[in-house]
């Protein structure tokens, strides 16, 4: 199993910034995409961006140029820096890493933290 807890969630103005963290611990050696999703009341979770384990990131196309995800495999996180936030960044957000077990392909989520941009 693989644990993940995320931080830095919180309340910020629009145009504001925040830093996600993601600690991950457990079956580690495997893991080999870890990501951000995020999902507001009532909508689908959708993806917000992915890194591999040797640092190649993904972004959704709504938060190119503003937010940026990097990892430090010595301390097995993950973080998401969130800059020019807006109203419609407002969401619960969620980490995730994938990793292979054998011939199983397994997701592990975190709690979720939620981000609140707004006047």
């Amino acid at each position: 199993q693989v644990q993940l807890v995320e931080s830095g969630g919180g309340l910020v103005q629009p145009g504001g910034s925040l830093r996600l963290s993601c600690s991950a611990s457990g079956s580690l050696s495997n893991i080999d995409l870890m990501g951000w999703y995020r999902q507001a009341p009532g909508k689908q979770r959708e993806l917000v961006a992915t890194i591999t384990s040797n640092g190649s990131p993904n972004y959704a196309d709504s938060v190119k140029g503003r937010f940026a995800i990097s990892g430090d495999n010595a301390k097995n996180a993950v973080y998401l820096h969130m800059a020019s936030l807006k109203s419609e960044d407002t969401a619960a957000y969620y980490c995730n890493a994938q990793r292979w077990s054998g011939r199983n392909r397994f997701s592990s989520w975190g709690q979720g933290t939620q981000v609140t941009a707004s006047s």
